[in-house]
């Protein structure tokens, strides 16, 4: 320990030097060239500036210049104006020496381009004289509408140097001048000088000049604004005039200075910009070839930096790889070992020297039989050994060899070895490598399982239910319980018939296709795999069995969707439940039956008297009445007391008829046509139809054929059937709104869809449906929605209907939307033919 942190010591300086002469190595050229840019850099920018400076003087002496040559040009012209003053005032009765002052003044003009016209006004403020003389040619102002705008600028003027008597300057003035006009440029901004004329303390007129700004920039001299551009700005920086359109760099010098041209006169200021210089060649080229220079030099060090980067990548991904593997073999649970080809053990992990408990140091160098061996299948393990290296590699890379390990402390564990050449970098084989897995723990669960998945077996074996799996990929039966193979084969078709899906084999396998499209795209899938709710199947062969079923979808071992259901025999526990359904019919029949028949007792005896008297005194009036009154009238009158005692001696037949149904006789059948007894009911209710503004509608289908029925309790039915859809339309319309009420519709047809084919026939109504908690007792016994009944009407129309043999029930129909009832439909079947025994009611 202390020669290891001794040997540390000494070479952590040497670690040192290498880095800095590394450093040395590479950085220095570096830091040169960087220092030599940064050196020219220097020199370039001093030069650069020094250059600039020398622009920027030699630019303030031409401004300073031209600002003297205009300062200098007006001081002239203040000092002619004043001369041709005194002359005037000198030549007022002479005209030679009038002649003599416009000639000096038209010579001011000729010299002096920034003057374009010069006025002699007297104190009356009377233009006497303008030069120059010829007015039509050279009096451009008035050929525009300038003209008021001038002469007010200098009558301004005037006052102003009234007031002061001292010369004075108008304001600039922007003229509109036609496109035409040759001078439309120079002469667009004009200003007035006006200088008074003072003889004696008393001012005799004024001598006014009119200025150009762009004449003013002809002062400077043409080889200045060949190398300069000049330009007059007012004091708002507004542009009055400029030497030359001619555009300068966005990098050019500029300096200003103001023109101060007189005590009253206007603010003007002379701005000066630069040209580009001439290229400097030479300059420019002495820059080219410094960077040239050292592009080149760091585009050398570059690459040089770039081969050494890459050496030094390669060496960090050699020790980065050789730590991984490292730190891989030294991580990983399974036991690593070399040989060499004569089987000694030349390398040994972590994981292996903590599976047999002996150190890397005691490992290395061993020949077999190794220690670790169990002394009782040491020879056994040499014999695998040496068969597996004479073997083909591959063969053992796939299966392995199980082995045993005895490990140190005296432990034993069970292991599966694999083996693989080792080979060079020239391709030749050194010796191999093995892999051991400790698989003690696994092959433990394995048999675990193994014992678990026996239990399972017996246990769904001797289950008194079919369990069965079936794949809905191959339809084929993946596992069978001995219930199932004993009483549906080893085939798939009983799976089906249980499920009630022989028919529906197709829609399974696009179940089972779009699972596999939910998994390939990430969609969840346990809402395929719920249990379905229970469902009692009748088996259609010649045994009839009933089962519960129950199945579900469940994803089978190799990841296909399979569906495993399970059949459970309920044939004995159907068969109780009818009989006891049956047994609780009986008692509940009875029962109704007892109550109603003391009831059909009472009503008949206290109604027959009643109805038999109404039908004497009908048939008395009729005899009275017949050969004494009008023909007319015995032809309206007679019928109706003949219908009238016909419906009281019916009224008496039905209350016989129900008092007999009540004492559990058979109805009163005979083979009728059904449309007689549609049509006699649509006959009675129709007068109560129109009464309250309604109408029925009776669609009977043709051909059909005869009924063995009770028509008088047939024709009782249909009767109140149409009075409790009269009453339900007349509920949902108002009297003012039934022009719209659809009308009260009663049919008869086949119904074919079931076997044998029955008779059908509905009622159905416009109103407004039957609540759900009235439909679920509509048909019990005194359970009435109408405030004065009695509850019955359903009741006896359904045990009529049920005495034939036949069924009846309502059903509620819904608008387009499904959002509302518009009505109910009352269907009744009944058999075509009696039955051959006819039950109890």
């Amino acid at each position: 320990m202390k020669s290891t942190a001794l040997v540390s010591l000494i070479t952590k300086p040497f670690n040192w030097l290498r880095k800095i002469r590394g450093f040395k190595l590479v950085y220095t050229p570096l830091l040169a060239i960087v220092l030599f840019t940064m050196v020219m850099s220097v020199i370039l920018g001093t030069l650069h500036l020094q250059e600039k400076n020398q622009q920027e003087a030699a630019l303030f002496r031409e401004l300073s210049f031209a600002k003297q040559r205009i300062q200098l040009r007006f001081a002239n012209n203040a000092e002619t104006l004043n001369a041709i003053n005194r002359e005037i005032a000198t030549s007022t009765e002479d005209p030679k020496l009038k002649q003599l002052v416009r000639e000096q003044a038209d010579d001011l003009i000729l010299n002096n381009h920034e003057i374009v016209k010069i006025i002699w006004i007297n104190a009356d403020n009377q233009r006497l004289w303008t030069v120059p003389v010829n007015i039509n040619k050279t009096d451009w102002i008035s050929k525009t509408q300038n003209d008021q705008k001038s002469n007010e600028s200098l009558a301004s003027t005037i006052e102003l140097s009234k007031a002061t008597s001292r010369a004075a300057f108008s304001p600039f003035m922007t003229l509109s001048l036609p496109n035409e006009e040759p001078i439309t440029k120079e002469r667009r901004t004009v200003f007035w000088q006006v200088v008074p004329n003072i003889v004696g303390g008393q001012t005799i007129g004024f001598l006014a000049a009119l200025y150009t700004t762009q004449g003013v920039l002809e002062i400077i001299p043409g080889e200045l604004k060949a190398h300069y551009r000049f330009t007059l700005l007012s004091d708002n920086d507004r542009v009055l005039a400029i030497s030359s359109d001619r555009d300068t760099p966005k990098r050019a010098f500029s300096n200003q200075t103001s023109l101060d041209i007189g005590v009253l006169s206007p603010n003007m200021v002379l701005r000066i910009d630069t040209y580009p210089p001439p290229t400097n060649l030479t300059f420019r080229m002495l820059i080219g070839v410094v960077i040239g220079l050292s592009a080149f030099v760091i585009w050398s060090l570059w690459s040089v930096l770039k081969q050494m980067q890459v050496r030094q990548e390669a060496e960090a991904n050699l020790r980065t790889e050789t730590n991984f593997r490292s730190a891989m073999e030294n991580s990983t649970p399974v036991g690593i070992r070399a040989h060499d080809m004569q089987k000694r053990i030349t390398y040994v992990n972590r994981a292996f020297c903590e599976m047999t408990g002996w150190s890397a140091k005691e490992l290395i160098g061993l020949e077999p039989p190794f220690p670790f061996w169990p002394d009782s299948r040491r020879d056994e393990l040499v014999e695998k050994m040496n068969r597996a290296l004479r073997a083909d590699i591959s063969n053992s890379l796939k299966k392995g060899i199980e082995g045993a390990i005895l490990r140190k402390d005296g432990s034993l564990i069970q292991t599966r070895t694999f083996i693989a050449p080792l080979i060079n970098e020239r391709g030749q084989q050194t010796g191999w490598v093995t892999s051991l897995i400790d698989i003690s723990e696994p092959k433990k669960i394995r048999e675990e399982l193994a014992a678990s998945q026996d239990r399972f077996t017996t246990v769904l074996e001797g289950l008194d239910a079919a369990v069965s799996v079936v794949s809905l990929e191959t339809d084929e039966l993946l596992f069978a319980n001995r219930f199932y193979r004993e009483n549906f084969g080893n085939d798939s078709k009983g799976h089906f018939q249980l499920a009630h899906q022989e028919n529906r084999i197709d829609t399974l396998h696009n179940i089972a296709q779009d699972l596999q499209d939910y998994i390939r795209d990430g969609i969840p899938t346990s809402f395929l795999y719920q249990e379905s709710e229970s469902e009692e199947v009748q088996l259609s062969d010649d045994s009839n069995k009933w089962y519960e079923v129950r199945r579900r979808f469940i994803p089978w071992v190799d990841g296909h969707l399979a569906q495993l259901l399970i059949a459970t025999d309920i044939t004995l526990r159907k068969e109780g439940e009818d009989l006891a359904r049956q047994q609780e019919e009986r008692m509940q029949f009875t029962s109704r039956l007892t109550t109603m028949g003391e009831m059909a007792s009472s009503l008949a005896h206290e109604l027959n008297q009643p109805l038999s008297a109404i039908s004497n005194y009908c048939m008395g009036v009729a005899k009275r009445l017949e050969g004494n009154l009008d023909p007319m009238l015995n032809k309206e009158i007679l019928p109706a007391l003949e219908k009238a005692s016909e419906q009281a001696h019916r009224a008496g037949t039905i209350i016989q008829r129900i008092r007999g149904f009540v004492k559990r006789s058979e109805p009163q059948r005979k083979p009728i046509a059904i449309n007689e007894i549609i049509n006699d009911a649509v006959g009675l209710v129709e007068i109560e139809a129109h009464r309250h503004r309604l109408t029925i509608t009776s669609n009977i289908a043709e051909n059909l054929p005869e009924v063995n029925v009770d028509p008088v309790l047939i024709l009782q039915v249909l009767v109140n059937l149409l009075k409790n859809g009269l009453d339900s339309t007349r509920e949902a319309y108002p009297l003012s709104s039934r022009w719209s009420a659809p009308p009260v519709s009663i049919s008869a047809d086949l119904d074919t869809s079931i076997f044998p084919a029955m008779l059908r026939i509905q009622v159905k109504d416009g109103g407004a449906g039957i609540p759900e908690s009235v439909s679920q007792r509509m048909f019990e016994p005194f359970f009435s929605t109408k405030s004065d009944g009695m509850g019955m009407g359903l009741n006896i129309c359904r045990s009529i209907i049920e005495s034939h043999h036949g069924r009846l029930w309502a059903v509620n129909s819904m608008d387009a939307e499904h959002t509302k009832l518009v009505g109910c439909t009352f269907t009744i079947l009944l058999p075509l033919e009696s039955p051959e025994t006819s039950g109890n009611v």
